[in-house]
């Protein structure tokens, strides 16, 4: 079949397969022939015509396991009806919640071992989450009083850094106590920095997350 003129439905289509294969076989499992083979009418040169590796798709496939939590989000932070603190908790639990989290953690156990996308963890969290999201959010809790804290720009760096990567059980291996004592050492710091946003509710979340990525591993 040739190829599409529109590039556009191309590439949406070698990413809504490719979904569905790292879903269902695990991403790890799944081979670019595997993709030639569920799309059909696309040979490996077609597929690497848009995309250079596997890794490059599940890049690009990452962000549609969020797309539920985006809209969720950008409500949130122009709500008018919520201090600044209400904000950061609901964010973070919104965040956390979001189906694709596990889904993620399902399809890859092991996708952030790999230092690329780690590296690309940190660039998205300190170039684009924390300006656009997590950073205004303190600013104007900071404003109304709810967030007591001199560094709206570090605290949010801090936060989401520690957030993101350090309490992360897909990139640190824990057990469950190991797990509940950096979750409480790190409830303890983020309190003592002005932003008491994590609770009982939020362990239980990444503690299922965690439970997830250990099964999966084995």
């Amino acid at each position: 079949m040739a190829r599409n003129k529109n590039p556009e439905i191309t590439i949406n289509r070698i990413l809504d397969t490719s979904m569905d294969l790292f879903l269902k076989k695990g991403y790890d499992n799944t081979t670019i022939q595997d993709i030639v083979d569920a799309l059909g009418d696309l040979s490996k040169g077609a597929i690497y015509h848009h995309f250079k590796s596997k890794e490059e798709i599940i890049e690009a496939v990452i962000p549609r396991l969020y797309d539920s939590s985006d809209s969720q989000l950008l409500e949130i932070k122009e709500s008018t009806s919520y201090t600044g603190l209400e904000k950061l908790k609901q964010m973070l639990f919104i965040s956390l919640k979001n189906p694709g989290q596990e889904r993620l953690a399902t399809a890859a156990p092991n996708l952030m071992k790999n230092p690329r996308f780690l590296t690309q963890q940190l660039y998205n969290t300190v170039e684009s989450i924390v300006p656009n999201l997590v950073e205004p959010i303190i600013r104007e809790g900071i404003e109304d009083g709810s967030i007591a804290s001199n560094n709206p720009k570090e605290l949010a760096e801090a936060f989401m850094i520690l957030m993101n990567i350090w309490i992360n059980p897909a990139i640190f291996h824990c057990t469950e106590e190991e797990f509940k004592n950096k979750f409480n050492f790190f409830k303890k710091l983020v309190s003592d920095l002005g932003i008491p946003v994590l609770d009982d509710s939020v362990l239980e979340v990444l503690e299922r997350y965690r439970a997830i990525i250990e099964r999966e591993r084995k």
